[in-house]
């Protein structure tokens, strides 16, 4: 896989280097300002990679910078997977990402971790791979953040459903799921399918998985 990785911090950024590396994977380029990541990437020609990896908070700003070249760069280039690193929750740029997914069934994946809480080296290459296949893997602290019950069909949930639910949006498979809440594959996979049916999501929608996590990520106004 060929990544594209904007980080300011020299430790941070070198570290990441290694092991994406030592996982087999590309990296196509190195950014320390989001100045020079938009110049790299928010144009209509621009050698696109297989993933970006960006931090939230970067130079000149040293505020939401990356973030908002994240944004730039993503509606440029809607298909393009992107994983964001960040120590702090941000609302409306990330809502902006999630819109975007929504809006874009063929957008690319898209990824929100929290620095702090990424505990197993396997659980940030798991998120790279899930994001830059498609998907969507969101910390539970932003989950929370965002996450309002008052429509969109989720207050029809169980707490059960909604306990699933929110694993998924968190990027977890059937098989962590179950894990998790002890209970086997096939009880997973028939709240999954209760979930579809409550938010009317039907096979014609496409991903089905996606746009239910987006329905429980998605902050309300």
């Amino acid at each position: 896989m060929k990544i594209v990785l904007a980080e300011d911090s020299v430790l941070l950024r070198d570290g990441l280097v290694m092991l994406l590396e030592r996982a087999g994977h590309g990296i196509a380029a190195v950014h320390s300002t989001a100045d020079d990541l938009r110049v790299a990437l928010d144009r209509d020609d621009a050698d696109l990679p297989d993933l970006l990896i960006s931090d939230v908070r970067m130079p000149p700003g040293q505020i939401d910078d990356g973030l908002r070249a994240a944004v730039a760069i993503r509606s440029r280039h809607p298909r393009l997977p992107v994983l964001l690193l960040s120590q702090w929750l941000a609302g409306e740029y990330l809502h902006r990402l999630l819109e975007s997914v929504r809006a874009d069934r063929q957008a690319g994946g898209l990824g929100y971790l929290l620095k702090d809480r990424i505990a197993h080296v396997r659980d940030f290459l798991g998120a790279v791979d899930a994001v830059a296949g498609g998907g969507i893997v969101v910390d539970r602290e932003v989950i929370a953040a965002l996450m309002d019950l008052r429509d969109d069909g989720l207050a029809a949930l169980t707490p059960r459903e909604l306990s699933v639910l929110q694993l998924v949006s968190s990027g977890a498979t059937n098989q962590q799921i179950a894990g998790q809440l002890f209970v086997s594959d096939g009880a997973v996979v028939k709240y999954i399918g209760s979930i579809f049916d409550k938010l009317g999501l039907t096979s014609a929608d496409g991903n089905r998985r996606v746009l239910a996590a987006l329905t429980y990520l998605r902050r309300r106004d």
